[in-house]
């Protein structure tokens, strides 16, 4: 047996794509070294897989190893989580408390969504990879520790140096040794191979057949982007095994546990692909807010030019006439339309000299401010999932910390 699949079947890893053949290997030699690890990919193709292998093949592995989610902690208390604070240092530090990097000295910290890390505590770290010191926060003592850093993102952090959201020497010394995990589309061979393996664990833990998908389906399978990657891809297979009723699935009986596919996404920079159907950061709420702008009023222009065509649709729509009625900006007799009221509707009138081609149109006074209208759209959110910041984050296409960072900013009350 190969070293490559003996690492694959200690992991669980499934699959033979290249690229993924190709991180594998570049984990397996880089595990030996003390050098620090950056891996890239989209949310859900498993890269805290990688970082447990590198520590795990590593000198390190019988000393301690801790994950940490940077884009899951307050941006007011990161600091103290990861470098351990001083008793009193802020309101609530009753005690004295250790930090990431001290509880696991001699082992490794894997940083996931790196890119996430606040301004000065991207410095702070900065100066642990360089020196191996750091200070508690409340503390001018400075302390030393050994720890292995690994870290992970899904944003393009190039882009956000360039947006000056991520320094730049800190990027090239987490960069030491990039490693790319692919997305699962990008590894189509292998979709049906997982889909089979999760099937047959779920078929196992909850005692039923194994749910079996026939030709067409697993075309379907296939076709599907999987925005959500390897963990989307498991609960699909979890939904279908608790669920199916006919354990042969058809692409029929497929499409139904698949959620729709938009044909009109909007594109994504190559910074933001990490995103999946996520928007990577606040930029996109208002590329998503433009885009349903331009629907709204090409769907006003179409029922627009259907009245002026065909009058009698009038009375199906008495509020939209009933609005052209009153923002109507110019005198009844120079105006190419005119309305009358049949039976207690307005219907238009087009006089025979004008085409009923007219390129007529009602201008409406809005503000175009985009602050105002990004307010706008968190304060929807916010209403929408009853001031549930988690949920409202992940509709917006931000993470919770952009959130409440837009909240401040906003001077929004929840």
């Amino acid at each position: 047996m190969s070293e490559l699949q003996s690492i694959k079947n200690r992991f669980g890893i499934i699959g033979n794509a290249p690229a993924l053949n190709f991180a594998l290997q570049v984990a397996e030699q880089v595990a030996g070294t003390d050098l620090t690890v950056l891996i890239n990919g989209e949310s859900g193709v498993g890269k805290e897989v990688f970082s447990q292998i590198i520590h795990h093949l590593s000198a390190r592995k019988h000393n301690p190893f801790i994950a940490v989610n940077c884009g899951a902690i307050p941006e007011g208390t990161i600091d103290s989580e990861l470098f351990g604070h001083e008793k009193g240092s802020f309101t609530g530090a009753v005690e004295s408390r250790k930090g990431y990097f001290e509880a696991v000295n001699g082992g490794t910290i894997f940083l996931d969504e790196v890119g996430e890390l606040p301004l000065g505590t991207q410095a702070r770290l900065l100066r642990v990879l360089e020196t191996g010191e750091y200070i508690r926060v409340g503390s001018s003592k400075v302390q030393r520790t050994d720890v292995r850093v690994v870290a992970a993102t899904n944003r393009d952090l190039l882009q956000q140096v360039q947006e000056g959201k991520f320094r730049e020497d800190l990027y090239y010394r987490l960069n030491t040794v990039p490693i790319r995990v692919p997305a699962l589309r990008d590894r189509a061979e292998d979709i049906h191979l997982l889909f089979r393996k999760f099937s047959a664990d779920f078929a196992n833990k909850y005692k039923t057949p194994s749910i079996q998908l026939d030709e067409e389906a697993q075309r379907v399978l296939n076709e599907y982007p999987w925005p959500g990657n390897v963990r989307e891809l498991k609960n699909i297979a979890e939904q279908i095994s608790v669920l199916a009723k006919d354990k042969r699935i058809s692409a029929t009986a497929l499409k139904q546990f698949l959620p729709p596919v938009s044909a009109n996404r909007m594109p994504v920079l190559a910074s933001s692909v990490a995103a999946g159907p996520e928007f990577a950061n606040e930029r996109e709420i208002l590329y998503k807010l433009f885009f349903d702008m331009k629907k709204d009023v090409t769907e006003l222009k179409r029922l627009f030019l259907e009245l002026i065509q065909n009058p009698e649709l009038a009375a199906q729509h008495p509020q939209f006439v009933h609005e052209l009625e009153r923002l109507q900006p110019i005198p009844e007799h120079n105006n190419p339309i005119s309305f009358t009221r049949v039976a207690g509707a307005a219907h238009p009138t087009v006089p025979v000299s004008v085409p009923t081609t007219v390129d007529a149109h009602v201008e409406v006074e809005e503000s175009l401010n985009i602050l105002d209208k990004e307010r706008e759209l968190i304060l929807k959110a916010l209403k929408k999932h009853k001031s549930k910041r988690k949920d409202a984050a992940a509709d917006l296409g931000i993470s919770e910390r952009t959130l409440y960072r837009k909240l401040k900013e906003y001077n929004i009350e929840e």
